[in-house]
C-alpha cells in the first residue's frame, strides 16, 4: 500500500477507486478493510464532494452487499464506480494547484538546484493531506533557496542559521534590505516581505510537524497550510527571479 504522506489526495481518491472496483469485481482492496475505512474518513472528513456510494458503507462488507445487488456484471460495477467518483476526482484535479502556482512553478524549476523544485512539489502535494508536513516543506523552500544564493554567492553564514538570517543575508546581497532603499513605499513593502518570513519560521515551529508538540498541539487545516504554501512560493520566486535578473546583467 502507499505511503500515505506521499500520495497527493487525487492519488488518494483514485487508490480508493480502484480498490473498489477491485472489491466489486472480484478481487482484494488494497491495504484491506482499515485502508477503506481510513479513505471514507479521510474524504468524509475533509472534502465537500464525496461519492454517494461510500458516504452509505461504512466498511467493505457493506460495500459488498450493496453493489452485488445493484449491478450484476463486473463492467457495470466499474462503469458504476467510475461515475461515483467522477465528480470527486474532478473536484480534486481542479484545485490540485494553488492560485499563482503556474507562475512561482515554472520560477523555481529554472533555478538550478532540484532541491527548490522537489521542495515547492512536496509543499503543493501535502497542502489537503498532510497540512503539518506542508507548512515544514514550505519553510524549507524559503531556506533551500536562500542557500543556494548564498553558496553561489559566496556569502558565509553560520549552519545553524535560521530562515530569518538566511532571508537577511539575501536581501543584504541583491538589493532588497529596506535600508537600501530611501523611497519609503519600498522599504515598507522590503520590511513587509522580512515579516512574512519571521512569521513563516515562527509558523513552522508552533504548527508544523518539524518539532514535537505540547500535550494541546495547534492543528492547522489545509486553508492555513496553502496560506503558507502560497507565501512562500511567492517569496521564493521573488528572489529567484531577482537573483537571475542580476545574474543576467553581468
Amino acid at each position: 500500500m502507499s505511503d500515505p504522506l506521499d500520495e497527493t489526495p487525487v492519488d488518494m481518491a483514485i487508490r480508493f477507486q480502484s480498490g473498489l472496483i477491485a472489491s466489486a469485481t472480484g478481487s482484494a482492496f488494497d491495504g484491506g478493510g482499515d485502508a477503506y475505512k481510513q479513505l471514507r474518513h479521510y474524504f468524509a472528513s475533509h472534502l465537500d464532494t464525496k461519492a454517494k456510494l461510500v458516504r452509505r458503507c461504512s466498511d467493505l462488507g457493506q460495500f459488498w452487499g450493496f453493489i452485488k445487488y445493484e449491478r450484476a456484471r463486473y463492467a457495470e460495477r466499474r462503469d458504476l464506480v467510475w461515475d461515483a467518483f467522477r465528480p470527486l476526482i474532478e473536484h480534486l484535479e481542479a484545485n490540485d494547484r494553488p492560485p499563482g502556482s503556474e507562475a512561482i512553478g515554472p520560477a523555481l524549476q529554472r533555478f538550478d538546484s532540484e532541491h527548490v523544485a522537489a521542495a515547492w512539489q512536496k509543499a503543493l502535494d501535502r497542502r489537503v493531506a498532510d497540512p503539518e508536513g506542508a507548512i515544514t516543506a514550505a519553510h524549507t523552500l524559503l531556506e533551500t533557496v536562500c542557500k543556494h544564493v548564498l553558496d553561489v554567492a559566496s556569502i558565509p553564514c553560520s549552519a545553524d542559521a535560521d530562515l530569518p538570517k538566511l532571508w537577511a543575508l539575501v536581501a543584504e546581497q541583491l538589493n532588497l534590505a529596506p535600508h537600501q532603499h530611501q523611497e519609503t513605499v519600498f522599504k515598507a513593502i522590503l520590511g513587509n516581505c522580512q515579516a512574512v518570513v519571521n512569521n513563516l519560521g515562527t509558523t513552522r515551529n508552533r504548527v508544523g510537524d518539524a518539532h514535537g508538540h505540547g500535550r494541546n498541539p495547534v492543528k492547522p487545516k489545509a486553508r492555513h497550510a496553502e496560506l503558507a504554501v502560497n507565501l512562500a512560493g511567492t517569496m521564493a520566486s521573488f528572489i529567484v527571479s531577482t537573483w537571475q535578473e542580476r545574474q543576467e546583467a553581468k
